[in-house]
């Protein structure tokens, strides 16, 4: 067997094995590590990579740093051939920060995978850096592991050049395929020491009662309770150690809890991920053969049971329309409609949504308007949105102080997207609404940052879009919410004040379409008039994409979730409003978001090449008059200025102007 641990007195007992209790193997299992700047990486989406290589880097280790030239040079030389280069970061004292400061100084554009819980250089039987793992995505084995080659013998001397190039040979074995034998499968590597505190021996035990069940309690239960959204209850210790090896694959691999934000980027009231060490825990117990403990079992004891309203019982609940969902196939998204059986206002404060069908109800979005809609224009579109529910989005309050105002009568829209799952079904659900026994201080305003001219290439594996919004008056966030369809894979919210600092708001680096969350700012952000929130999307339309239905397709804007959206919401205040001084300009605010998805190169005002085709129509002759500052674009003030002429013209003399 191609592998041994390095000190079975420091490994863990079952290192690198599948579950606990089963013999020792070199498959590697998956992983997601976020790398020094951030970016999400799974080990397991190289699988038709030729090899995946892996370097154990720490900071200020001489070892490290000298074979790192050489680690780029078989890099350079086996990256064009589809080898993948990591290097890996498992030291306590490094943190992300350390790690940038590291890169810089030494140049390396190699990205550093940061195992912060060390749950994966434990996995691997990591004992030192400058170890590389050279390892065979069709066995997902390591089929070499040591130093890269012999230039470096000792700690106080080396050679001049290398004359034994074990990784190249390694590497170079795989690329030719099965029946090439590996010249060396391992050997010791020279490098410095790793600190593992968590798998010496006088690691204490780790049980499900005492440690286990209150992690469980605080993060998972949540959703794994019976009636939640989860597939199965956390109803007590035999369940969950049955579980237990999905939970040690689900936490290595980030999938559970689904909270997707960096955490090292922003704070926020609503967070679900783990502490390192929670996840140290679980990952810990599972290894041990998920050991019960002594006493009371807690999550027996707790009978946790999903409430059917979460947030209490709503003061309106609104049945929507009952829709037969086949058993397969695509459904069309639908529009329904529903009177207000009210016929006096209220201030909306808090909403819900109960699924009639979790399996087929995919989203829910859903406002107010006070006209009556045809169906033929029934569409995405709301006069006033509210809100909306989809796995992770669930009921939710409104921000302190906020709340949305829907007059008497009129109606209330909804946009549904259902999901059929091999059984014919009826959906049934309702929405909830709280109301305030008072006006709330402010008007909560929604908007999006949105791109609906995006166009995604084909077989393209890291294709980005952005847009912006600019705020043209002091505005107060609350919170953010990524979205995209099959093909994305990061999302991140990026705040430019006008004195030129900028701020990183929201990093979710590991996307994932199942679960669209609204991420709470733990305290609100100020937008200084004249920010910018700029929010970007990386997609990945390549084959390797698991969820990709057609790598050879170039995607447009769509609806459905084969096609794809730029769409980050945004629920915020303006710092000089009240309900009883409203300010918003709906018509201006559009106008601010047309320019922040036209302007491509990003500098706040659109060029004749940027223009949609409808205003170039009207500016033939005109665009110097509407360029009022004279810089040779056309900034939001101005296109909505001109606009607003047009209408003034109109309405004066009842034709349209002709300027």
């Amino acid at each position: 067997m191609p592998y041994r641990l390095h000190s079975l007195s420091l490994a863990l007992p079952l290192a690198l094995a599948l579950v606990a209790g089963q013999a020792q193997a070199a498959r590697v299992d998956n992983f997601v590590l976020l790398d020094h700047q951030g970016a999400a990486h799974e080990l397991y989406y190289y699988r038709d990579a030729p090899a995946v290589v892996i370097m154990v880097q720490g900071n200020g280790c001489p070892i490290v740093r000298n074979a790192l030239n050489d680690y780029k040079a078989l890099r350079d030389h086996y990256g064009e051939q589809g080898v993948e280069f990591y290097l890996l970061n498992a030291n306590l004292q490094d943190d992300r920060a350390a790690m940038q400061k590291e890169a810089a100084e030494w140049d390396i554009d190699i990205p550093i995978l940061d195992d912060e819980t060390q749950l994966i250089g434990e996995s691997l039987g990591l004992v030192r850096t400058a170890e590389v793992l050279v390892i065979d995505p069709k066995t997902w084995q390591v089929a070499y592991r040591g130093p890269l080659n012999d230039r470096i013998n000792d700690y106080e001397r080396q050679r001049a050049e290398a004359s034994e190039h074990y990784a190249a040979d390694a590497i170079e074995a795989l690329i030719a395929g099965e029946g090439q034998a590996i010249k060396v499968a391992e050997r010791d590597a020279i490098g410095c020491l790793i600190n593992f505190p968590a798998r010496t021996p006088q690691q204490a035990p780790i049980s499900y009662t005492a440690d286990v069940a209150p992690i469980l309690q605080q993060n998972c239960v949540a959703c794994h309770q019976e009636g939640g959204i989860g597939p199965w209850a956390m109803s007590g210790y035999n369940m969950v150690r049955g579980f237990a090896p999905m939970i040690r694959e689900v936490v290595r691999t980030k999938r559970m809890p689904p909270w997707h934000a960096d955490p090292h980027i922003g704070t926020f009231k609503n967070g679900r991920g783990l502490t390192v060490e929670e996840a140290q825990t679980l990952v810990h117990w599972a290894e041990a053969g998920a050991p019960r403990g002594e006493g009371d079992d807690p999550l027996a004891l707790a009978e946790n049971k999903a409430a059917e309203w979460p947030l209490g019982e709503p003061d309106l609940i609104i049945d929507i329309p009952a829709y037969e969902v086949p058993a397969s196939g695509v459904v069309d998204y639908q529009f329904p409609v529903v009177k207000n059986p009210l016929d006096t206002p209220v201030w909306i404060v808090a909403t819900d949504i109960l699924p009639g069908d979790r399996n087929v109800v995919h989203h829910v979005l859903f406002g107010s308007t006070q006209s009556e809609i045809a169906e033929s224009d029934r569409g995405l579109d709301f006069e006033q949105y509210i809100g909306g529910y989809a796995p992770g989005n669930e009921g939710s309050h409104m921000p302190e102080g906020t709340g949305i105002r829907v007059e008497g009568g009129g109606y209330y829209q909804f946009q549904m997207h259902y999901t059929p799952y091999g059984k014919a079904v009826v959906d049934e659900s309702k929405l909830g609404l709280y109301f305030a026994d008072e006006p709330p201080a402010n008007y909560l305003r929604q908007t999006v940052v949105v791109d609906p001219t995006i166009r995604v290439p084909a077989n393209d594996p890291r294709y980005q879009e952005e847009a912006y919004l600019t705020f043209d008056r002091d505005a107060v966030a609350y919170s953010l919410v990524p979205h995209s369809h099959y093909r994305g894979i990061a999302s991140h919210f990026e705040l430019q004040r006008p004195d030129g600092s900028s701020e990183m708001l929201l990093s979710v680096p590991n996307y994932d379409f199942n679960w669209q969350r609204t991420y709470e700012f733990a305290e609100p952000v100020a937008m200084p008039a004249g920010s910018r929130l700029v929010h970007r999307t990386v997609y990945d339309n390549s084959a390797r994409n698991p969820g990709n239905p057609d790598p050879n397709r170039e995607v447009p804007w769509g609806l459905q979730s084969w096609d794809e959206m730029l769409y980050g919401a945004v629920q915020f205040t303006w710092a000089e409003e009240s309900t009883a001084n409203p300010i918003h300009n709906e018509e201006l605010h559009e106008t601010f978001q047309m320019v922040g998805f036209m302007d491509r190169n990003m500098d706040g005002k659109l060029v004749w090449s940027e223009l949609p085709g409808y205003i170039k129509k009207r500016l033939v002759q005109g665009f110097a008059a509407v360029d009022t500052n004279g810089d040779g674009g056309l900034d939001a003030n101005e296109i909505f200025n001109m606009q607003n002429h047009r209408q003034e013209v109109a309405t004066t003399d009842g034709t349209p102007s002709a300027e």
